[in-house]
């Protein structure tokens, strides 16, 4: 092997440190394991490095060599240990366009550090405000999509705002993180539960789920089997495994809301009606989808892209579901919305994230595995845990299929 001096000016454990650094920081923002991977791979590969990535959602293992070297004598292994990602779809846009700068020539890797370093900022005040409305506006928003009465929009939005000042507080107390869910949901069970009880009455169990709809691990869950289904077999099982304990979280501490106020003597209330005409349903599509921009964290500029592809993404499922089933409109939306953020990352050079993740987040099945488990657990009924485990599962065959051929009708250009 020829033992040239590599092209790239920086030394080999410059380079090394770059490479890692972004790996870990794109681990930080959501990427999945074999975007992850393959971004990593490309970006050593643009610095003269060999890498051999692993990624799974709790760490990283790089393995390095300099392809200017004989083998063996430049062997380097990073071990990072990283927390599961949360996504911020602005650190990760920024995130690429300086990892092309460096690769490109047009930073040195000594400023791409500087530069990622400006990432780590913490956040305003007002950015905090905004993400506990956001908690609020998400929840009644998709109440709102579900066509649930007046009361039980508010009731959602109210204790959506609740969780959001929660998950404020537990963010900064890591002795409570784990336990952050379980709090969540027992605070909307309480609540919840409580309006039914004194106020008037509820669809309550879908009151309860539009209110903690941020935390459902939906997405985990999609992403788990999008990852089994790309061979990446220890990174889906353990983000399946972490999707199933946060769904059990969220059902132990609504229930535990539910008998304690039973034990109190409170009786909720139990309707199911959804009244609302047509434009409530528009209005509240609107009003998720500028949500989930924020909660998204989508730099300003990219609020029209994120904002469009969550009510496209919501629009194919709802019209071709109706048409031919809601199998093939989650399939349909999934694939469209997956071939237009690859495309977007082909033509505007920016992570078709930007895309693909608001696009499909309507579509993930969270809300239905929490509720089929609050029913079993309420009805004490294995046939109806059955029937809601079917329901999640031809969710998620639907969401990965198209995924897959999302891909396959415009092949990703970007990894990210």
């Amino acid at each position: 092997m020829s033992t040239a001096t590599p092209r790239h000016p920086a030394s080999y454990a410059q380079r090394i440190a770059f490479v890692a650094e972004m790996a870990a920081r794109l681990h930080r923002y959501g990427t999945t394991a074999q975007r992850l991977e393959a971004a990593t791979t490309a970006l050593s590969q643009r610095l003269d490095l060999e890498c051999e990535p692993w990624s799974n959602p709790t760490g990283l293992i790089l393995s390095f060599n300099d392809p200017g070297k004989p083998p063996g004598s430049s062997d380097t292994t990073r071990v990072i240990r990283l927390p599961p990602g949360e996504n911020d779809l602005h650190k990760l846009g920024e995130a690429d366009r300086i990892a092309e700068a460096v690769a490109g020539g047009q930073l040195t890797i000594a400023q791409g550090h500087t530069a990622l370093r400006t990432l780590d900022r913490a956040p305003l005040a007002r950015t905090r405000v905004m993400q506990v409305l956001a908690f609020g506006l998400v929840a009644a928003g998709v109440a709102g999509l579900w066509r649930l009465p007046w009361l039980d929009m508010a009731t959602a939005g109210f204790t959506g705002l609740l969780i959001g000042l929660l998950d404020q507080y537990t963010g900064r107390h890591p002795a409570l993180k784990e336990a952050g869910e379980a709090l969540a949901a027992l605070t909307a069970g309480a609540v919840v539960t409580g309006v039914a009880a004194l106020v008037a009455p509820l669809n309550l169990n879908t009151v309860i789920i539009a209110s903690l709809v941020v935390l459902l691990p939906g997405m985990s869950l999609t992403n788990a089997m999008n990852e089994l289904s790309s061979q990446h077999w220890v990174s889906g099982t353990v983000r399946f495994a972490g999707a199933l304990t946060t769904v059990l979280k969220l059902t132990v501490g609504a229930m535990v809301a539910v008998i304690l106020l039973d034990l109190l003597g409170l009786e909720p209330q139990v309707r199911a009606w959804r009244p609302q005409p047509d434009w409530v349903e528009w209005v509240s599509m609107g009003v998720a989808a500028f949500a989930f921009a924020v909660l998204f964290k989508a730099s300003r500029r990219d609020y029209p892209w994120v904002m469009g592809a969550a009510i496209a993404g919501y629009l194919i499922s709802r019209h071709a579901g109706q048409a031919w089933g809601s199998p093939a409109g989650i399939f349909l939306s999934a694939l469209a919305l997956t071939a237009a953020g690859n495309g977007f990352g082909r033509w505007a050079h920016r992570p078709g994230a930007v895309i693909r993740l608001p696009g499909i987040i309507m579509l993930v099945p969270g809300s239905a595995s929490l509720r089929g488990l609050l029913t079993l657990v309420q009805q004490q009924d294995m046939d109806v845990g059955q029937s809601a485990l079917l329901g999640v599962l031809n969710i998620i065959m639907a969401l990965v299929a198209g995924l897959l051929f999302g891909n396959l009708l415009i092949p990703a250009r970007k990894n990210l």
